[in-house]
């Protein structure tokens, strides 16, 4: 992934503590104008041999610089002469600031790293021990962000893994890789390391990677005009990915729709370029014809170049900031982390570590349980991670003391330690479409984000907003930001891209576009609150009749009408036919449609009053027409709430009122009243001023409605927001418990597996085997079992005192009681009652934690050996009373020269006590008579094969009992079954 360069040379050799021994050379850190491919060869031990094939078969005239990177001694100097005796081209040893050169080769010094920038070579003191040390990776590391894709990077013979993790990122720029064949290659660890990630382009002998290198040179992407730009033919590129893109999702199930355009056009470039294919119609026929390839450019497309604790600063800025965050986290709560794009889980890896180091920093009684996500959509890689087996070259992005603690060197690297294991779940994921995790106090998403297309991303930063908690970090890559969503996350470290979630809630018209959002679904339409909704069952019968006669009668006797909140009438009393008269059309009983027009507004207004408020509403002097004129009415609805039959109720009561007395007075001074035109006008003006106090009524009432509307509706959103919220937690924490389970079925797949090599293991070894538990309950056995003691499969969970055994020990019980006590290991040779014998060995059965969890028994069968030794046995007591009840002096030695038995005719004649000289060496038997250099070199010649036998042999000595002798001696070795033993038979005759 593409990271900022360094803006100069000299600032490049201050970060890195730059030493050379010769005067730097001043260069601009502008970059060449001339364009052209830099190989990059790497190789460590056999990789001589291969780069003679190589410059051997390489043309004078490419138009590409090479840079040989090997695993130099700290006085290695020999190389750029080698090298030279197998080109024309020119070899240089690398020196700090020189420029590299079309048909050059470069060679790299002894005891230095080196780079490039700007296609200058910059050389580095280790920083590394150098066993650690990674030069290969260090380069191409370099070599792709600078020549991006007119890099090549060559894989050549060596051992470990150095350049893996350089070649992805080649790779990763749109470089090319070459590995030689392991086959040809003298160590083909480097080889095969590479070939693991399944980037390599070209798998080559070394003689044959010259032609396929020019050829790949003459076809550079950069000399052909970007396809989707391409005049002639601007529509079938676009036709043909979305083809390659449907390929791809019927094979893999993943759409690339919402990727960078450019960036897929160059990586199908990159695999067209491989397989030498022009054209993108031709390259999806390729893929149609060849499913392979379809999975190849999948994780072409998926490449994630990721190591451990990438950006070191980065994780140091993140430290700073997650200590008081964990600090205030409360006791016992978990830690909750999202990795998206997790790749081969280095960095969720990293992660775990830091947060573990974090929680060594604050209070140690204070307990928080850690759970990282960990998330990718290439099962490969999610398999890879979960079983967390790395190469050597993690060193050198790894502190030994992060080594020491987190990770177990095995044969082929390291492995992370089981505790560290545990706490990171690793899952199929697809960031685009799949709900996210939630409730997150951390949310990792580093190097992804600039792989995706604009709008995928304005769609993914409300939803990392809505996943992580208040006060929640979010750790994006380099390259990455939050630009237009500055009012949802604070930034804490610009520079490494640190940000915490703000408090404001993010609006729901940005998650309406996501795929898994409830948003995007149209809210059922809400109902208008109000009188009419409020709807009640038709009451009838008798008993309700008298209720509401009883309520008439306490409160008013005056015709009245009881309603429901629609106006529908449930009841009549008294003669309502001068208020209310049958609506015209099929029209129910509904008081609000049969209401004289003069009263329709103000029963209408006092119900919706009564029924708002819960109170009466009384209306005073209200004009009613009449066939006489008009009249005054007193109009009154209350809220009925009691009885509860009769609750919610409205009683709308009509009371006439009497005339007024002015009335009367004028109708006794008639002199008085006005004429008739003042009486219109007097009577306007009252109609006037009472039309006014209804509109205005009406006005206050509209407002009213308007602002409880308002209210209501907001109160309907936000209840639907938090509905949808919700139902976006209940698919998180479903994806969250689809995860969780799938890792369950992934530990119960590799417990199955692990269950059945076990089975398979004791089984094949046809040991009987017995695991008991601490209260020696029977926890497992072999079939084998069966013939010592009487198990059955049903018999697992019973005490092993409960069963009978065929053995003639009497102490088994007590010998696996005295392992549990003392953790000591017993073995012994028992013999059962049928004639039998085994070595049973009892030692404490220890889990990976090293915890006591019961004891294992074993019986090895050994009757064969025991009958063997006891045969033995017989025979040599056979020989010796051969040999003692022989008349001849006979003497029996071992291959040390030492007395194994002797006749009683040499035991008299030599007066020797027969039981107090057996071990006793020749040399020292009778006083060392014996010891003559001829005899003792005759008798070694018999032990050696030398000699069969010597015989005639004459000795003279002084015997102590017997005095000065001389004897004939004859010496031969024993043989048995017609093959030699190390024993000697010594006959000796008196002269």
């Amino acid at each position: 992934m593409l990271e900022e360069q360094p803006t100069s040379a000299a600032a490049t050799a201050a970060v890195a503590g730059l030493m050379v021994t010769e005067e730097l050379t001043v260069f601009s850190p502008k970059p060449p104008t001339e364009k052209f491919p830099i190989v990059g060869l790497g190789g460590s031990a056999g990789s001589l041999e291969a780069l003679e094939l190589f410059f051997t078969h390489l043309p004078a005239q490419t138009g590409a610089a090479f840079v040989v990177v090997t695993h130099l001694g700290p006085q290695q100097s020999e190389l750029v002469q080698v090298l030279q005796g197998f080109t024309s081209l020119p070899v240089l040893q690398a020196t700090d600031g020189l420029r590299v050169r079309p048909d050059h080769v470069y060679v790299i010094p002894p005891n230095y790293d080196i780079s490039l920038l700007h296609s200058t070579l910059l050389l580095f003191a280790p920083t590394q021990p150098q066993a650690r040390r990674l030069p290969i990776d260090f380069f191409f590391q370099s070599l792709a962000k600078d020549a991006h894709d007119r890099a090549v990077c060559v894989i050549l013979s060596g051992l470990g893994s150095d350049g893996t993790i350089g070649l992805k990122m080649v790779v990763e720029n749109f470089g090319m890789v070459m590995v030689q064949q392991p086959e040809t290659a003298l160590f083909d660890s480097m080889p095969r390391s590479a070939l693991a990630t399944e980037f390599v382009d070209f798998v080559l002998p070394p003689e044959d990677m010259p032609a396929k290198l020019l050829e790949y040179i003459e076809r550079p992407l950069l000399t052909r005009p970007p396809r989707e730009l391409a005049p002639e033919s601007k529509s079938k590129p676009a036709h043909a990915l979305q083809k390659i893109f449907m390929l791809i999702r019927s094979q893999t199930g993943h759409d690339f729709t919402y990727y960078k355009r450019n960036t897929l056009f160059r990586r199908i470039e990159r695999r067209m370029n491989s397989h030498q294919i022009k054209e993108f119609t031709h390259y999806v026929r390729y893929l149609q014809e060849h499913p392979k390839e379809v999975e190849l450019l999948f994780k072409e497309l998926l490449i994630g170049v990721t190591k451990f604790f990438r950006d070191s600063e980065a994780y140091k800025s993140l430290q700073t900031q997650l200590i008081p965050l964990l600090e205030k986290k409360p006791a016992e709560s978990t830690i909750r982390v999202w990795a998206p794009g997790a790749s081969t889980g280095e960095e969720a890896y990293s992660l775990a570590m830091l947060i573990l180091e974090c929680l060594d920093q604050i209070d140690p009684r204070k307990y928080l349980k850690v759970q990282i996500f960990a998330t990718d959509i290439n099962p490969e890689g999610i398999d890879y991670a979960r079983l967390g087996h790395y190469p050597e070259n993690i060193a050198g992005d790894v502190s030994p003391e992060r080594l020491r603690r987190f990770f177990h060197k095995v044969d082929v690297g390291y492995q992370i330690r089981k505790e560290v294991r545990d706490i990171v779940v690793f899952a199929l994921h697809n960031l685009s479409k799949d709900a996210p995790f939630t409730k997150l106090d951390l949310l990792c998403c580093r190097n992804l984000l600039i792989y995706l297309s604009s709008d995928l991303q304005r769609n993914l930063l409300p939803i990392f907003h809505y996943a992580l908690n208040p006060g929640g970090l979010l750790f994006l890559g380099p390259s990455e930001n939050v630009t237009g969503f500055q009012d949802l996350f604070t930034p804490l470290d610009i520079k490494w891209k640190i940000s915490r979630r703000s408090e404001s809630p993010a609006s729901l018209s940005r998650l309406a576009n996501f795929p898994f959002s409830l948003a995007r679904h149209p809210a059922a339409p809400a109902h208008p609150v109000g009188i009419m909704n409020a709807s009640s069952p038709r009451r009838e019968g008798e008993a309700f009749a008298t209720l509401v006669q009883k309520v008439l009668l306490r409160y008013y006797a005056p015709p009245a009408v009881v309603i429901n909140g629609k106006g529908e009438i449930l009841f009549v009393n008294g003669r309502t036919g001068k208020y209310l008269e049958p609506a015209p059309g099929l029209s129910g009983m509904n008081l609000f449609d049969m209401a004289r027009e003069e009263l329709n507004y103000e029963i209408s207004g006092a119900a919706h009053r009564a029924m708002q408020t819960r109170q009466d509403a009384v209306l005073e002097e209200v004009r009613l027409k009449t066939e006489a004129g008009y009249e005054l009415i007193r109009l009154t609805v209350k809220y009925l709430s009691e009885p509860d039959a009769l609750a919610g109720l409205l009683l709308v009561v009509f009371e006439n009122l009497p005339q007024p007395k002015r009335s009367q007075r004028r109708k006794k001074a008639p002199e008085l009243e006005p004429d008739g035109r003042d009486a219109a006008l007097v009577a306007l003006e009252k109609e006037l001023k009472y039309t006014k106090s209804r509109l205005q009524t009406t006005i206050e009432e509209m407002e009213s409605s308007v602002e409880e509307l308002k209210s209501t509706n907001e109160e309907l959103q936000s209840t639907n927001e938090e509905a949808m919220t919700n139902k976006e937690e209940m698919q998180s924490l479903n994806e969250e418990l689809m995860t969780l389970n799938m890792q369950y079925l992934s530990k119960t797949d590799e417990l199955s597996q692990a269950a059945n090599d076990m089975k398979n293991l004791l089984d094949s070894t046809e040991l009987a085997i017995i695991f008991l538990d601490n209260s020696m309950v029977v926890k497992r056995f072999t079939p084998p079992v069966s013939r010592i003691i009487n198990l059955l499969p049903s018999d697992v969970g019973r005490p092993i005192l409960h069963f009978a055994n065929n053995l003639q020990h009497s102490t088994l019980v007590d010998d696996v009681q005295l392992v549990l006590d003392r953790l000591i290991t017993l073995e012994s040779s028992i013999q059962t009652k049928n004639g039998e014998w085994y070595v049973m060995r009892i030692l404490p059965y220890r889990t990976l934690d090293n915890y006591i969890s019961g004891a294992v028994i074993t019986f090895t069968e050994v009757t064969g050996m025991k009958r063997l030794e006891q045969e033995l046995q017989e025979s040599t007591r056979l020989a010796e009373s051969i040999i003692e009840t022989v008349r001849e002096p006979l003497l029996a030695l071992d291959r040390d020269l030492r007395v194994l038995t002797m006749s009683k005719a040499f035991a008299t004649f030599f007066r020797i006590n027969t039981e107090a000289v057996k071990g006793e060496s020749i040399n020292t038997l009778s006083g060392g008579a014996w010891s003559q250099p001829d005899l003792h070199r005759r008798l070694l010649k018999l032990l050696n094969n030398e000699a069969r036998e010597f015989e005639n042999v004459e000795l003279e000595a002084d015997f102590p009992e017997i005095g000065h002798r001389r004897v004939r001696l004859y010496g031969r070795r024993i043989s048995s079954q017609g093959s030699k033993t190390d024993r000697i038979l010594l006959s000796v005759e008196m002269l």
